[in-house]
C-alpha cells in the first residue's frame, strides 16, 4: 500500500483553497490548509510578494512555508494581464484599485469597477487580456515551478456571479462569456490555475 502524503496548501484565500482542492485530486495525498496546520497569520506575509513576476512570488511563499511547518508546500501567484495596460495589473492584480476605492467598495469590487475605468471607451479588439497561474512546490529537497495561461478580454460590464475576483469581466472566447457565466465544471477544464494544477500533478506523479 502507498503511504498517504501530506503536502501544504499555502493560501488565506478561501475561494482559491476551495479551487485547488477540488482541482488537486491526487491518489494517496491529503492536502491541508494553513489553518488545519494550526499556522497562525504572521505580518511578514505580506512582504513575501515582492518580486515582479508571478513564479517568484509563488517560489518565495511555497518556501517560507516549507521551512515553517516542515510540510512539502504548494504555492501559487496569479493574476489579471491586460494588454492595454502593459501587462497590468500582474502581479498587483490583488491590489489594483486605489486604497480609497477598496475602502468604499470592498476590494474585489473596487478592482473590478477599477479595471473598467482603465477600460472605458476601449473598443472589443483592444480589451485583450490573460489569466496566468504559477505554482511552486518546496519539499525543502525539490523545489520547481509550474505555470498555466488563459487568453481572453476584458468584457464592458460584469457578467455571472460564479466564480471570484475578475471572473466576472472576463470573457473566454471560445464559450463567448465570462467566467462569472460558466459553470465550475467548465472553468476547472479551462482556466488558468487548473492548466497549471495539470501541470502540477504530472510532475508529482511523474
Amino acid at each position: 500500500m502507498t503511504a498517504e502524503r501530506t503536502l501544504l496548501l499555502a493560501t488565506r484565500n478561501p475561494h482559491k483553497l476551495k479551487e485547488l482542492r477540488e482541482l488537486l485530486d491526487l491518489p494517496s495525498v491529503r492536502l491541508i490548509s494553513l489553518e488545519d496546520a494550526g499556522i497562525p497569520e504572521d505580518p511578514m506575509e505580506a512582504d513575501l510578494e515582492e518580486y515582479d513576476t508571478f513564479a517568484e512570488n509563488a517560489r518565495a511563499k511555497a518556501i517560507y512555508f516549507q521551512r515553517t511547518t516542515g510540510l512539502p508546500t504548494i504555492a501559487d501567484d496569479s493574476g489579471l494581464c491586460v494588454d492595454a495596460l502593459a501587462g497590468g495589473p500582474g502581479v498587483r492584480t490583488k491590489r489594483f484599485a486605489p486604497e480609497d476605492m477598496a475602502e468604499r467598495y470592498g476590494r474585489c469590487e473596487a478592482n473590478n469597477l477599477y479595471l473598467l475605468q482603465r477600460l472605458r471607451g476601449l473598443p472589443e479588439e483592444e480589451r485583450g487580456a490573460s489569466y496566468r497561474c504559477a505554482i511552486a512546490y518546496d519539499d525543502g529537497e525539490e523545489s520547481f515551478v509550474v505555470e498555466g495561461g488563459v487568453g481572453g478580454r476584458i468584457a464592458t460590464e460584469p457578467r455571472g456571479d460564479a466564480g471570484f475576483g475578475y471572473d466576472p469581466l472576463f470573457i473566454v472566447p471560445e464559450h463567448e462569456r465570462t467566467f462569472g457565466e460558466l459553470s465550475p465544471e467548465v472553468k476547472a477544464d479551462i482556466s488558468h490555475r487548473a492548466r497549471a494544477v495539470q501541470a502540477l500533478a504530472e510532475r508529482l506523479l511523474g
